[in-house]
């Protein structure tokens, strides 16, 4: 998401907490700072930035609430020596860090800062390995860590609890980047290239995951918090689904209905059946696939991680090696914090193209399959329309698979079998036949498990066909929640060990 609007205002930390936290709710954190060493030069610089800042060090932490939900909160102060974090400022967050790791509450985080404390030299430069410690703990211990890098944040500070969030916004136009730019100048004799650190740039090359004024954090906080702190048990379980009668529809006859340009694809579904959707960008590692969905959504009451491909049928847009990395950071997130992960495979394949091989499209292809089979959360793949080739299959190895009545699955998309077969694509109804690549066949074979009606097409009760998906998507989420992990991941490797040979 992207800002737009008003001139950015940048206020100071103490405003900022005022402005995210509801009314009242601060409650400070800070203990008398650490001693440091410091000669009589570095005590009156201490002693200038405090009586100008306001603040005893460049970091403040606490607690409050947003929208009622109890978090702790971190931020840097600009106006004291830069925001610059030494020893007693690193201090000052790590027991923060800790405290809210004790208490079991999520973490939101706001640097703004020049980085290490040159008055206080190396022992300042290695404290954020120990903050990147505390912070790793309290993500082990599957708690959300939120961040919001203000105007300018560089340097170490950008290298360690700046860079780690789970979700992480920025203000618009502001300043990011490991290097400072006036220190790349005075290094190297020439201006840095502009727009290069600018928030916006970063959050279009995937590294961001939002540009978001001030006045929207609140918001945009609790909604993703709204899933992130969701409750691994103790989901209300939806009342049971009745099966439908299926008509025994040809093959290629779903084939086409799922091409047309009118069927709903996932961000339909998203704005349709679901409530507290945060739409995440990019690999956090300068990737971004936009035809790829990466989202924390509910569905009714049931939380999870959402990643599927939106591409206009009419474009095309096959899945590359970077798209397929974005996915896997959505499967990561869902293994951290324990929350189920729904794929939805809607795709004519993956891209086959120069890019794509130099890119390692065959090795992320295998890398989304090993994480998916084994990951420790619940899973759910929905089949909403194509499912074409080595971008399907990533997606595809789950506890449990749903498919919309026309969704189909093959190795190729049928012309491209029939070229391979019979050098002409005459063949591809007769092959998409054979070769068992509808629901119905998929459900006979123990691919799929479920199967949403179609009356009789998606494309035509766009509205009615996901209301329909999302109350099933709830169900099956909720049912996974609630069954025993060792016994679900015992499940899920049988299903997938016995693919394709007899029952036993």
């Amino acid at each position: 998401m992207t800002a737009s609007g008003t001139a950015t205002r940048r206020p100071d930390a103490r405003t900022l907490l005022e402005e995210v936290l509801d009314a009242g709710s601060f409650r400070p954190w800070d203990s008398a700072l650490v001693a440091v060493a410091a000669g009589p030069e570095y005590r009156a610089e201490l002693a200038a930035a405090q009586q100008r800042a306001g603040t005893d060090e460049a970091v403040i932490t606490g607690e409050g609430t947003i929208h009622g939900r109890r978090v702790a909160v971190a931020a840097c102060e600009f106006g004291f020596l830069g925001g610059t974090v030494g020893v007693a400022a690193a201090e000052r967050l790590t027991q923060a860090i800790e405290r809210a790791t004790r208490e079991r509450l999520p973490l939101l985080a706001a640097p703004t800062s020049g980085g290490t404390r040159m008055q206080e030299g190396t022992i300042a430069f290695l404290q954020m390995v120990k903050i990147v410690q505390a912070l790793e703990a309290h993500r082990q211990a599957r708690l959300p860590y939120l961040v919001y890098l203000r105007h300018p944040t560089t340097g170490g500070v950008y290298a360690s609890w700046g860079s780690l969030g789970q979700v992480t916004g920025a203000e618009p136009g502001a300043l990011i980047g490991f290097l400072g730019p006036r220190v790349y100048e005075a290094l190297y004799g020439e201006p840095f290239p502009t727009g290069v650190q600018q928030a916006e740039n970063l959050y279009r090359l995937g590294l961001l995951d939002a540009v978001v004024p001030v006045e929207r954090v609140a918001e945009v906080a609790a909604r993703a918090l709204d899933v992130l702190c969701a409750p691994a048990v103790g989901v209300p379980m939806p009342p049971p689904l009745a099966r439908e009668h299926l008509a025994d529809v040809p093959a290629w006859d779903s084939i086409q209905r799922t091409r047309r340009l009118e069927r709903p694809r996932v961000r339909d579904l998203l704005t349709t059946a679901a409530r507290s959707v945060t739409e995440l960008s990019g690999t956090h590692a300068g990737e971004r696939e936009p035809a790829l969905v990466v989202a924390l959504a509910r569905f009714g009451s049931s939380p999870c991680v959402v990643l599927g491909q939106d591409a206009p049928r009419s474009a095309g847009a096959p899945l590359g090696p970077g798209g397929l990395r974005e996915a896997r950071r959505g499967m990561r997130l869902a293994a951290e914090l324990g929350l189920p992960l729904l794929t939805v495979i809607d795709t004519a394949g993956a891209a086959l193209s120069k890019e794509a091989e130099e890119g390692g499209l065959a090795g992320e292809i295998a890398r989304c399959l090993a994480d998916l089979v084994t990951l420790p959360a619940p899973s759910l793949c929905l089949l909403l329309g194509q499912g074409a080739g080595g971008a399907a299959l990533a997606l595809l190895p789950t506890d449990r698979v749903l498919a919309a009545q026309h969704a189909w699955l093959a190795p190729l998309p049928p012309e491209g079998a029939s070229e391979i077969l019979y050098r002409n694509v005459d063949h591809a109804p007769e092959l998409a036949d054979r070769q068992g690549v509808r629901s119905l066949d998929l459900l006979a074979d123990g691919i799929v498990d479920r199967i949403v009606a179609e009356r009789p097409d998606a494309a035509d009760e766009p509205r009615a066909f996901l209301g329909r998906l999302g109350v099933v998507i709830e169900h099956e989420l909720a049912t996974l929640l609630r069954r025993d992990p060792v016994e679900r991941m015992a499940a899920r490797h049988q299903r997938y060990r016995r693919l394709g040979l007899p029952p036993q």
